[in-house]
């Protein structure tokens, strides 16, 4: 059954990394709800591939390079989207993917601060670029990406899991803060999706295995984010705000 969210019609919306993964299908699924949508990644190619997807089922969306753990580069991203789009409405701070595993003797320091750039440091700058103005029209909605291994211990490299975790706190706090202007954000915490990563990178064999740990007993899949992303994003989830939703088919309880 498709969930129809009417009152994302004609939102705009912004998703970082958007080139592919859950960014991309997060950013397919709310323009196909009618919001006009900007996917932010460093890959020009990839992101130009979302788009013309986008775009060829009557979408409405447009792309931004950029490294988002460049502050001025998400200043420039922000005026490309305001003057070609508007105002962002919707916010998904969905850059990340650095939980490799690493056994923690062997992590070097100059790895550890890439990884809580790229997952938590990349986070509070793009909240930080783009807060302003929902705070001055006192309306908005965030989706911030933390996972299973910011949840609970897991196979990740510890960065990953404490950078995870700390997005988990950001937005719990953040929303003590900007609840009394009308701005909302939520964490969503993905366990084993399926993404073009895991489909090339993982046997068979093996995801059959990952598959057997969850209760559902099947991978999740990135359309299974992207609608929690859209409900937590719309009207129907109007008096939600801090939480953490583990989509996980069943294996994480809580943290």
């Amino acid at each position: 059954m498709v969930v129809t969210y009417s009152d994302l019609r004609s939102k705009t919306v912004l998703v970082t990394g958007g080139s592919r993964g859950i960014g991309a299908q997060t950013a397919r699924a709310f323009a196909a709800q009618g919001a006009r949508v900007c996917v932010v990644a460093r890959d020009r190619s990839a992101l130009d591939t979302v788009v013309a997807g986008i775009t060829s089922a009557g979408g409405a969306a447009i792309a931004a390079t950029a490294d988002v753990t460049d502050a001025a580069a998400l200043v420039r991203v922000r005026e490309q989207v305001e003057a070609e789009l508007g105002a962002v409405d919707v916010l998904g701070a969905f850059a990340g993917g650095q939980g490799a595993p690493v056994p923690t003797v062997e992590l070097t320091e100059e790895r550890w601060r890439e990884v809580l750039d790229a997952e938590l440091t990349s986070t509070f700058l793009t909240i930080q670029t783009f807060l302003p103005s929902m705070l001055e029209r006192r309306a908005g909605s965030i989706l911030t990406m933390s996972s299973s291994a910011g949840r609970q211990p897991s196979q990740a490299n510890l960065a990953y899991g404490v950078a995870k975790a700390g997005v988990g706190m950001l937005t719990r706090t953040l929303a003590a803060e900007i609840g009394p202007y009308g701005v909302r954000i939520n964490a969503i915490a993905p366990s084993s999706i399926r993404t073009e990563k895991v489909a090339a990178r993982m046997p068979p064999a093996v995801q059959e295995q990952v598959a057997a740990m969850h209760p559902l007993h099947r991978l999740g899949t990135t359309d299974d984010v992207a609608q929690v992303a859209l409900f937590l994003a719309s009207d129907a989830a109007g008096w939600l705000t801090g939480l953490t939703i583990d989509v996980a088919g069943g294996r994480i309880t809580s943290s």
